[in-house]
């Protein structure tokens, strides 16, 4: 995972550059939002450490900016020495997940990463199962009204006006698995058309 990290304070940024490289992230850094929201117009993040005082675009405003660029699959983690209970909330409204008072220890701050991390998979997996659900009710709708069927071979038209066999029909639009085998009447009638009787068949059943 590649972290944006925007942060004007040097020696900060560096700090927060080194220790996510030590937890295995890859980082992204910015000296300010204003530079922040131009690499995000080239390159796209899930994870925000922004710093909220800053210049040029301070890390409330581009929270809102990042908002209306990629709504949802992000998580935004501010980092402000604001303790006031106002303030905060106002980083939260801006669209801020999370907040990390300055001076921030080390463990919360890798503790707060993962939390954002598997609010993300989560996100992500839900995500999944929409899209999967989406494409079930694409399918049943396909089988829903009335079908042409040939009333000899019992094919199936499809809507490109082609016909298919009903089995590769379902096959494509359910996920429907097909076995063959004989029904009684159908059997029966083979074995009339091949001239075997059933004492044939009981024999083929014992030398079996």
């Amino acid at each position: 995972m590649n972290i944006l990290i925007a942060e004007d304070d040097a020696t900060s940024r560096h700090f927060l550059e080194a220790i996510l490289a030590q937890w295995g992230y890859e980082t992204t850094t910015a000296e300010n939002g204003a530079e922040a929201w131009k690499i995000l117009q080239e390159k796209k993040f899930s994870l925000f450490l922004l710093d909220w005082m800053m210049p040029e675009m301070d890390g409330l405003e581009l929270c809102k900016k990042i908002r209306s660029l990629c709504e949802g699959d992000n998580y935004i983690i501010l980092l402000t020495a604001r303790k006031d209970p106002k303030d905060i909330v106002s980083g939260l409204e801006a669209g801020a997940d999370d907040y990390i008072c300055k001076p921030f220890n080390r463990l919360e701050l890798q503790a707060r990463i993962k939390a954002g991390r598997r609010v993300l998979d989560l996100q992500r997996a839900l995500a999944a199962q929409v899209e999967s659900l989406q494409l079930a009710m694409t399918q049943i709708k396909t089988l829903e009204g009335i079908l042409p069927i040939c009333m000899y071979c019992h094919k199936i038209r499809t809507d490109k006006e082609s016909w298919q066999r009903i089995e590769k029909y379902l096959s494509d639009h359910t996920d429907v698995m097909f076995s063959h085998g004989l029904c009684p009447e159908c059997k029966e009638k083979c074995m009339i058309e091949e001239g075997i009787t059933q004492e044939d068949m009981e024999d083929a059943h014992r030398e079996y």
